[in-house]
């Protein structure tokens, strides 16, 4: 038999072009790419409305993640538009460095919500599970086309009370369609780290490699 007679047969079938038919494949966005791409953005489009079944993808990420212990006592509550996110607004506190601007500005509030809550008390390996939490799904959104900001500082036991939380809430990731011009600076370990804005772009320092790695 014919090393071709294969596709010979399927030519015969479907036409000669159908064989060479290119497929098409789309590569998959790069860690780098996506870290790049996951700013805090403080401003959000208006025009952009995340729905639950989005936060709960967002969330999934967490069966999948390492947690310190493997406790897994993080507890969290979705909240969009319809579901009482508009709560939350008076509760919180964005742009610490900037309070001249008093963020979010009007019309670039943030409809949708995750409260990251924890079901023990609070300590360093809790933190730990924290910081793994809201990083991997800063990155989740990011791939799928939506931006997002952790946020701490906000009203405890307000925001507690708002949902009746039998849990204690330890951030708050506001996610939606960031509307910022951010850009990253390099610096060295002795300049000021505060993030900035300048005609209309938000400017955030970052350490060099060199400044980073310890060297021997």
């Amino acid at each position: 038999m014919a090393d071709n007679y294969l596709e010979k047969k399927y030519e015969e079938i479907f036409g000669a072009s159908a064989s060479r038919r290119k497929v098409v494949k789309h590569a998959n966005p790069t860690l780098d790419s996506l870290l790049l791409r996951n700013r805090s953005h403080r401003g959000f489009s208006q025009g952009c409305v995340v729905e639950m079944q989005q936060l709960e993808k967002i969330i999934s990420v967490n069966t999948r993640v390492p947690s310190a212990r493997n406790q897994q006592v993080l507890r969290f509550l979705p909240l969009t538009a319809s579901t009482g996110a508009d709560k939350v607004l008076g509760h919180i506190a964005l742009g610490g460095a900037l309070p001249e601007l008093h963020l979010p500005a009007e019309g670039e509030e943030p409809h949708a919500f995750i409260v990251v809550c924890t079901a023990v008390q609070e300590t360093r390996f809790v933190d730990i599970d924290l910081g793994i939490s809201l990083q991997s799904m800063s990155l989740k959104a990011v791939e799928m086309g939506l931006n997002c900001v952790t946020i701490c500082a906000f009203d405890k036991a307000a925001i507690k009370a708002a949902f009746s939380l039998d849990v204690e809430p330890l951030a708050i990731l506001a996610v939606g369609k960031g509307t910022d011009n951010i850009q990253l600076l390099s610096i060295h370990d002795s300049d000021d780290r505060k993030y900035y804005r300048k005609d209309g772009v938000h400017y955030v320092p970052k350490l060099s490699l060199d400044d980073l790695v310890i060297r021997r």
